[in-house]
């Protein structure tokens, strides 16, 4: 198994035991040129968790590895999602990982202090990481996620040590699913519509280009709708 598979696979095991949580979805995704599969879709369910999606995209020819997680809550909800990207493409390795906001941090110093601060030593060490640089990510897609997301690129050894970073936001984050975080004085539901679906546009992500055409896209747009939902 890849050094990203393990990585995410490792997450998933984590959350399962945490939430029992069970396969409601697995899926294989075959390619647009061939009916090969080239992925996987899988969606988990479990209290207290709405779902958790992941992706898994494997295509040797062209050199692409990548595996993601995205665990939600639901919508009225104000603890955060958790994802969490880990790829190998070409050579070089690539992660994302993140809490997303439920609700907009700059007016909400109570929640951001309970569910992001304690993040911030974590985040400093990534960035301290031999091997570890920043992801050309614009700021329009920044402004979508939260200042403590780690979107970097890394050598394989840098790699390997940003699992324990991945580990220690995990464990944060089922903290704070177990415990909750402070209230905050708006319609969670009615945000979290908004922000899925300019998290995962195609008119912000450019990703989803690439999606479409690896699978065609009947297969993104179900990939898609499992994220929105």
């Amino acid at each position: 198994m890849s050094l990203p598979a393990a990585l995410c696979e490792r997450t998933v095991e984590t959350t399962t035991a945490a939430y029992d949580l069970a396969v409601a979805v697995d899926l294989e995704l075959t390619g647009e040129l061939s009916p090969d599969p080239v992925g996987r879709l899988r969606v988990l369910c479990g209290d207290p968790l709405a779902k958790v999606v992941t992706v898994d995209l494997v295509v040797p020819p062209i050199g692409l590895d990548s595996h993601m997680i995205f665990a939600f809550l639901p919508g009225d909800s104000a603890i955060p999602h958790f994802t969490l990207d880990s790829v190998a493409a070409n050579g070089y390795f690539a992660m994302h990982l993140d809490l997303i906001p439920r609700t907009d941090l700059a007016v909400s110093l109570d929640y951001l202090d309970a569910a992001f601060l304690p993040l911030t030593p974590s985040l400093e060490a990534a960035w301290r990481i031999e091997g570890v640089s920043p992801a050309a990510v614009g700021p329009r897609q920044r402004a979508m996620m939260s200042p403590w997301m780690v979107v970097c690129r890394a050598t394989e050894s840098a790699f390997g040590e940003l699992g324990g970073t991945v580990a220690e936001y995990l464990r944060h984050w089922l903290t704070l699913v177990d415990k909750g975080v402070p209230p905050v004085d708006i319609d969670l539901a009615a945000r979290d519509r908004v922000n899925r679906a300019n998290l995962f546009s195609p008119r912000v992500d450019p990703v989803w280009a690439q999606v479409t055409r690896l699978l065609g896209a009947e297969q993104a747009e179900r990939v898609r709708g499992e994220l929105l939902s």
